[in-house]
């Protein structure tokens, strides 16, 4: 007979190694809530991509809402997911719309938001949000 842990960990290769590389895989586990509306936020004032035209680093915060549904998204491998955007030339807007979909596409989460707040470069700084599904009402 499994243990408990085993239904919540199996499928998780990110989770506990040591070396760390950027990767582009999301992984999950499974919401032991289901059913219950509730939010799930996961903010990081690190996230860096390139400048698709010039090649420079750009700087932002990204901030992710979600309800979940059946899945919650494992933070390990969400930090490695948002690292491998390090040396990608991308637009802003392209950037965050990827991001929320990708999370859409192994969560199916009731409701998800993503809000990238990107540092100003000649004097502008750009903010982009995007989201999917429909915000319960219960939730602020």
């Amino acid at each position: 007979m499994a243990k408990k842990s085993d239904k919540l960990l199996g499928g998780l290769t990110l989770l506990g190694i040591h070396k760390n590389k950027p990767v582009r895989k999301l992984e999950t586990f499974p919401n032991s809530a289901e059913g219950r509306n509730y939010l799930v936020e996961l903010k990081t004032s690190e996230f860096t991509c390139l400048c698709p035209a010039t090649g420079q680093p750009d700087f932002a915060e990204i901030k992710i809402s979600y309800v979940p549904s059946k899945r919650i998204v494992e933070s390990k491998s969400l930090k490695l997911y948002l690292w491998s955007f390090r040396n990608e030339g991308c637009f802003h807007e392209h950037v965050v719309n990827r991001i929320l979909d990708d999370l859409v596409k192994v969560l199916d989460p009731v409701w998800c938001e993503v809000l990238g707040c990107f540092n100003a470069r000649g004097g502008i700084a750009i903010n982009v949000r995007v989201s999917h599904g429909k915000k319960p009402s219960e939730i602020n």
